[in-house]
């Protein structure tokens, strides 16, 4: 049971009993680099866990150390990169992100210091990177502990059901704002719980 998290959520009695009766979530600490989280993050989109573990590891295998140098990315044929099972439209996206770091914008020392929202705006200028992305590279990339998705459609469905409004998700946000204002400073760990109350959703 997650008491000790639970603790964290006493000023909403729902979420506080969701996670009091939950299995507890390791809480990570161990930070990725932007510059290979986006590259995940876009490999990932649209794509099963499965297909995608399987195309970013022989994407990563076409570079030594599996590092994907900016420079091989941008020198490297689109046939190449669509052999491993890339669409045309990521390796766009993929050629976009490392340009960005080619040129000296996505470094860790410059970008990971940010305040969240200053942050999301530096990385949504890479095309191919929407709030949405940049929020999940925020929550599992750099373990920023107050990140609120509204765009994800699992957080939806997960506080639709928990808090019983009918909404369509892009109304119901400033439902889902003011319901997860009392989360704060922890609304990274309470979506991760919201997460996981769907995976143990019953059938």
């Amino acid at each position: 049971m997650a008491a000790t998290h639970a603790s964290l959520f006493t000023a909403e009695s729902v979420l506080h009993q969701l996670v009091l009766q939950a299995p507890e979530i390791e809480i990570q600490t161990v930070t990725r680099p932007i510059y290979e989280a986006l590259f995940s993050s876009v490999i990932s989109q649209q794509l099963s866990v499965k297909a995608a573990a399987t195309i970013k590891a022989r994407f990563l295998a076409l570079f030594p150390g599996n590092y994907p140098d900016p420079k091989v990315v941008l020198s490297m044929a689109p046939e190449e990169m669509r052999a491993v099972g890339l669409s045309r439209q990521k390796i766009s996206y993929l050629q976009n992100i490392a340009e960005h770091k080619a040129a000296g914008q996505l470094e860790d020392d410059q970008l990971a210091h940010l305040p969240d929202e200053a942050l999301i705006s530096q990385l949504v200028r890479i095309k191919g990177i929407g709030r949405w992305t940049a929020e999940m590279i925020l929550m599992f990339a750099l373990n920023r502990p107050d990140v609120m998705p509204l765009d994800d459609l699992g957080i939806y469905n997960a506080m639709k059901r928990l808090y019983q409004f009918e909404e369509p998700m892009k109304a119901a946000k400033p439902r889902m704002t003011s319901l997860s204002d009392p989360w704060r400073p922890h609304r990274t760990l309470a979506c991760r719980y919201l997460w996981q109350s769907l995976d143990n959703a019953p059938g």
